[in-house]
Formats: structure tokens, C-alpha cells, sequence
């Protein structure tokens, strides 16, 4: 088992930021204990009626998130990933919020995206499969390949 460790971008944060991100990190760490279904519904719910978060935002509030907690600049990348979406929530964004894996080795992880790419994530993020995908706006997604082949019969056949 390896110990949360910071990353070597630290920054100061002002202290009129501090208590939004705190609490962000707060219901990240507690949502992120819910069973998967759950943290999809409850981030559906904040994703909607907002505005698709650009990377400079979602980079911003990760920054920040991982300045106030050593667990999210860690080894926490469900909390981070969570706390981030919630924060960019509040300034009415959001980003494409994934949960995905990847088989070899196998590594699950969680993570945000903006305009189309992973938000300050290392590369082997491309390499992941997402599962779960809470995009800004609307309700959760599955990608078509998670999708069983009735389901996409019925979804080409649909108007």
C-alpha cells in the first residue's frame, strides 16, 4: 500500500477560496463512499442546467482542490475527480465527469474531461475505458460499447 503523496505544482490558494473547495473535498470524500449507481445519480443531479466547463476552468478547479487536500493530490482520484466537478458546479460549469477502467493491467480510475480531453491527467488516461460518463446538462451516459446488442439495436431504430 503506498502513502497519498503531493504533487510538486503546489500553489498558495487565497484564503476567500479556501472554504468552497474545502467543502467540495468534503462531499467528494463522502459521495465517493456511496456505491457506484448512487454517485452517478447524485452527480447527474448537479450536472444538470449547467454549462459545459472549459479546460482552463476544470484545470483551475483541480488545481485547487488538489491545494487543499493531500489525499486528492494523492492517490484520491475519486474524490478529486468528484470534488472538481463540484467545484466548476459552482460557477455554474461542469465537466464531462468519467469513471472508467482499463484490463492491462487492470486499473480502474476517475477523472474529468473538458473540451474533449482529460484535465491535467497523465497520458495513460487516454488509455482508459469509461464505464460511467455524467456529461454537463443532461443524465448519465453509457458509452455504446458498454451498451448490450439489443440496447443498440433499439437505439438505431428509434427516431
Amino acid at each position: 500500500m503506498t502513502a497519498p503523496a503531493t504533487t510538486g505544482d503546489a500553489f498558495r490558494l487565497p484564503l476567500r477560496r479556501r472554504p468552497p473547495a474545502m467543502l467540495a473535498v468534503g462531499a467528494g470524500h463522502l459521495i465517493g463512499r456511496l456505491p457506484p449507481a448512487r454517485i452517478r445519480r447524485i452527480l447527474t443531479f448537479c450536472a444538470r442546467g449547467a454549462r459545459p466547463a472549459s479546460y482552463t476552468e476544470a484545470s483551475r478547479a483541480r488545481r485547487t482542490v488538489t491545494a487543499v487536500s493531500v489525499r486528492c493530490a494523492g492517490q484520491g482520484c475519486l474524490p478529486r475527480s468528484i470534488a472538481t466537478a463540484l467545484l466548476c458546479r459552482t460557477h455554474g460549469s461542469w465537466p464531462v465527469w468519467c469513471a472508467g477502467v482499463r484490463s492491462v493491467p487492470f486499473q480502474a480510475h476517475a477523472w474529468v474531461e473538458a473540451e474533449g480531453r482529460p484535465v491535467d491527467e497523465p497520458l495513460s488516461t487516454t488509455q482508459m475505458r469509461p464505464i460511467v460518463v455524467v456529461p454537463p446538462g443532461r443524465g448519465p451516459s453509457l458509452p455504446d460499447k458498454a451498451l448490450p446488442d439489443k440496447a443498440l439495436s433499439d437505439k438505431a431504430e428509434s427516431p
